[in-house]
C-alpha cells in the first residue's frame, strides 16, 4: 500500500491530508510559530492516530513513502511585515535604485530595508582598496541594526563585482565567527538583467531565509533520527518539489496556495467548470486566484505582494484578512487586518490570552458554531471572551448592541473579500466561487453575493484543500544561464553544463541518470523587454534569429514525473432532501435570532439538497447557507450552493 502524508503549515492551522491508494483521510494541529517542527511533528503524531487507532509516529515514519511540505508563513510574514531587518549594499552607479526599490511597494521597502543602504563603486570593489570599503560597508549596515546583507551590483559584470565582493567578505567576515553577518548574493539567485526585479529577488529570500532555514533543518534533523526511509520534499511555488537542501527561500513563498491552485485545477477539470474564481481563507491570509479554461495564471516573472521578481511565479494574491485577522474600529468604520492574531494567542473564544475581536469570534457569537464540538471536538471555545472582545473592541466604540455589531463585522468581512475578488480576478455570469481552508467555506455565500456570483463549490476536503493539493507533484530542478556564446556550440555547451548540474543534483534527489526527463528551452529578450522563447527538442539547433537578442538565456529543467493524471469526472444531481441532525440557534439578517437545521456532511449522499438558512457542517469547516440559496451534494461528496432567482 501506497502512504503519503501531504503537510500545509498556516499561520494558524496546520493541515495534514493522508493519502493512501483507497483513501483520503485528514486532520490538523495547531501552528506553533514559535517552532514550526514542533506543529509539523504534532501532526504526524495526529496523522498516525488516524491511520492506525492509536499514535505511533515510529511506525509511520518507517512506513511513508512521501511526506510533502507546504507553508504560507513566508506568505503571512510578508503580508504582516515580520521578520528580519535587511541591510542592502549596492553599485554606487546605481544612486537612485531604493527609491526605485520603493516605488513598488513603499511599506514594505521600508519595513526590509529603509535607511539601511551604501552605497560602493563597482570600481573600489575590483581594486586593491577593496578590503577596507568592503569592511566599512558592511560594518555601517550592522551599526544601523541591519541582521542580514544584501549585495547587488549592476552592470554587464555584476556577478564578478559580486564574487569578488564575497571573497573579500569572507576572508574578513569568516562563517565560524561568532556573530558574523549572513550575506546574500543577488546573482547567486538569478542572473536576471533586470537590476531592480534581481534586488527585489534577493532582499524578499533573504527576509523569508532564517525562519525558512531554522524550520526546514530542525525537521529533516528530526525524520533523520528516526530513520525516515524517504527525505522530507519541500513544495514550491512552481508546482513542484524538492529537497531542503535544493529549495531557496523564496520558492516557499505563496507555496501552500498554489497547493491550492493545483487541487482547483483537478476540482474544476472534474465538473467541467471553466471560470473558477478561487478563494482560500485561511487563519492570516486570503488567498485569491482564478482558473480559465484549463489553466491557471503563471508568469515568467511572477509576483509577490505586487513587486515582480525574477522566478516564474503562479498568479495568487493573498489579502491580508483572514479567519484571525485583528477588527479594529477607526473613525467609527471597521478596519481588518493585516494584523493577525494567528494560533497563539488566537482569537478571544480560544481562551489562550488573545483580547482582539476576530471573525471567528464573531461568528461563535452568531451562533454558527457549537462550542463543544469546533475543531473535531478538540478545542472548547470560550463565548464569554469573545463577547468581551467585540464588545470592547467593536460594539462600544460605533456606538452598537452586540448582535448589531455583529453583523456589521460580518458585512465588513464578506465586503472586504470580495472587494480584494474584484481587485485581482474578472467576474463573469458563468463565474464559480470555488471556497476553501479553514475558513473558506463559513462565508462563501455572502462573499459571493457581495461579489455578484451566484454559484459556490465547496469541495470535501475543503479544510485540508491546500494540502490536497499537492497531490503526486513532480519532483524537478530548474537553472537558467546566461548564453553569451551565441551559436550551435555555445547552446551544445550551455547543455552540457546544466546536464552534468542536473545529473549531480537530481542524484541527491535519489533520482539516477535515465529516471527523470529533461526540458530546455531559449529565452530572448530585445531591448524593448519583449520576450520570445523557443522550446528545444531531442536535437536543439541554435536559432540564427536570436543571435541578435540583446539577452539570451538558457532555461533547463530536470524532472521526475510522479503527478498523476486523471479523467475522472462527476456531476452534482439533486436527489432526496437532506435531512438535519440538529437545529441552532442563529443570527440571522433578515429574521434575527432563529433556529436552523445543521446538516451533517458525513452524513449526507449524492443528490441530498436543501435551502437556506442553514448550516452545513464537518469537523474542521463550517458553511453558512444563507436565505436564497440552496445546496446539493455531489457524487463525490463536494457541495454546491446556488442562489435562488
Amino acid at each position: 500500500m501506497t502512504l503519503q502524508i501531504n503537510i500545509d503549515n498556516g499561520g494558524t492551522l496546520t493541515d495534514i491530508c493522508i493519502r493512501t491508494d483507497s483513501s483520503v483521510m485528514k486532520t490538523k494541529v495547531l501552528t506553533t510559530p514559535y517552532d514550526l517542527s514542533k506543529c509539523f511533528f504534532e501532526g504526524l503524531q495526529k496523522a498516525s492516530g488516524v491511520i492506525y487507532g492509536a499514535p505511533d509516529v515510529k511506525r509511520l515514519l518507517e512506513e511513508v513513502d512521501l511526506i510533502r511540505y507546504s507553508t504560507t508563513q513566508g506568505t503571512n510574514a510578508i503580508c504582516e511585515r515580520k521578520g528580519q531587518r535587511l541591510g542592502l549594499i549596492t553599485d554606487a552607479s546605481a544612486h537612485d535604485l531604493p527609491t526605485r526599490l520603493a516605488a513598488h511597494d513603499p511599506s514594505l521597502f521600508q519595513a526590509l530595508v529603509g535607511e539601511r543602504v551604501v552605497l560602493l563603486d563597482a570600481e573600489t570593489v575590483m581594486g586593491d582598496a577593496a578590503e577596507v570599503e568592503v569592511v566599512k560597508a558592511i560594518n555601517a549596515l550592522t551599526a544601523a541594526g541591519a541582521s542580514r546583507v544584501v549585495v547587488s551590483f549592476c552592470g554587464k559584470n555584476f556577478i564578478e563585482v559580486e564574487e569578488k565582493f564575497r571573497k573579500v567578505a569572507l576572508r574578513k567576515y569568516p562563517r565560524h565567527l561568532l556573530g558574523a553577518v549572513p550575506m546574500l548574493y543577488g546573482s547567486e539567485l538569478s542572473i536576471d538583467a533586470d537590476l531592480v526585479r534581481r534586488t527585489w529577488t534577493a532582499l524578499i529570500n533573504s527576509f523569508l531565509h532564517p525562519a525558512m532555514e531554522h524550520f526546514l533543518f530542525n525537521a529533516e534533523n528530526r525524520l533523520r533520527a528516526y530513520r525516515t526511509k524517504n527525505p522530507l520534499l519541500i513544495f514550491r511555488n512552481d508546482g513542484d518539489a524538492s529537497r531542503v537542501a535544493k529549495t531557496v527561500a523564496i520558492k516557499t513563498y505563496g507555496s501552500g496556495p498554489r497547493g491550492g491552485m493545483e487541487g482547483v485545477k483537478s476540482f474544476s477539470r472534474s465538473y467541467g467548470f471553466t471560470d473558477v474564481i478561487s478563494v482560500d481563507v485561511g487563519g492570516t491570509t486570503s488567498d485569491i486566484g482564478q482558473y480559465l479554461n484549463g489553466t491557471v495564471a503563471e508568469v515568467r516573472r511572477g509576483h509577490v505582494e505586487g513587486i515582480s521578481v525574477s522566478f516564474p511565479l503562479c498568479e495568487i494574491m493573498s489579502a491580508g484578512v483572514g479567519g484571525s485577522s485583528i477588527f479594529k474600529v477607526n473613525h467609527k468604520k471597521i478596519v481588518i487586518g493585516p494584523e493577525s492574531v494567528g494560533a497563539v494567542p488566537g482569537p478571544a473564544c480560544f481562551g489562550r490570552g488573545g483580547q482582539s475581536a476576530t471573525i471567528t469570534d464573531a461568528s461563535l457569537l452568531c451562533g454558527l458554531f457549537d462550542p463543544k464540538s469546533y475543531f473535531g471536538g478538540g478545542m472548547g471555545l470560550d463565548l464569554d471572551r469573545a463577547a468581551t472582545a467585540v464588545m470592547l473592541n467593536i460594539a462600544t466604540p460605533m456606538g452598537l448592541k452586540l448582535d448589531a455589531a455583529l453583523q456589521e463585522m460580518e458585512r465588513a468581512y464578506e465586503e472586504r473579500i470580495a472587494q480584494e475578488v474584484h481587485l485581482f480576478t474578472k467576474v463573469s455570469k458563468d463565474s464559480v466561487l470555488l471556497a476553501f481552508g479553514g475558513a473558506g467555506p463559513l462565508n462563501a455565500c455572502g462573499v459571493a453575493e457581495k461579489a455578484g456570483m451566484t454559484r459556490v463549490a465547496i469541495p470535501k476536503m475543503a479544510a485540508v484543500f491546500s494540502a490536497y493539493g499537492i497531490g503526486a507533484c513532480d519532483v524537478s530542478q530548474r537553472y537558467t544561464i546566461a548564453l553569451s556564446d551565441r551559436s550551435q556550440t555555445g547552446l551544445e555547451d550551455g547543455l552540457a553544463t546544466l546536464g552534468l548540474k542536473a545529473s549531480r543534483d537530481m542524484f541527491a534527489e535519489g533520482y539516477a541518470k535515465g529516471e527523470y526527463e529533461l526540458e530546455s528551452r531559449l529565452v530572448a529578450t530585445d531591448r524593448q523587454g519583449q520576450e520570445q522563447s523557443l522550446v528545444l527538442g531531442d536535437a536543439p539547433q541554435f536559432p540564427e534569429q536570436f543571435s541578435q537578442a540583446e539577452i539570451l538565456e538558457l532555461e533547463f529543467v530536470a524532472i521526475k514525473r510522479l503527478r498523476e493524471g486523471s479523467d475522472t469526472s462527476t456531476a452534482f444531481h439533486t436527489g432526496a432532501p437532506a435531512q438535519s441532525s440538529a437545529t441552532r440557534n442563529v443570527l440571522t439578517r433578515g429574521q434575527g435570532r432563529i433556529d436552523v437545521p445543521v446538516y451533517q456532511l458525513a452524513k449526507l449522499t449524492a443528490g441530498d439538497h436543501a435551502s437556506g438558512p442553514a448550516i452545513l457542517e464537518e469537523d474542521y469547516f463550517t458553511c453558512r447557507v444563507l436565505d436564497g440559496w440552496t445546496f446539493v451534494i455531489s457524487d463525490c461528496g463536494d457541495i454546491l450552493l446556488n442562489k435562488k432567482d
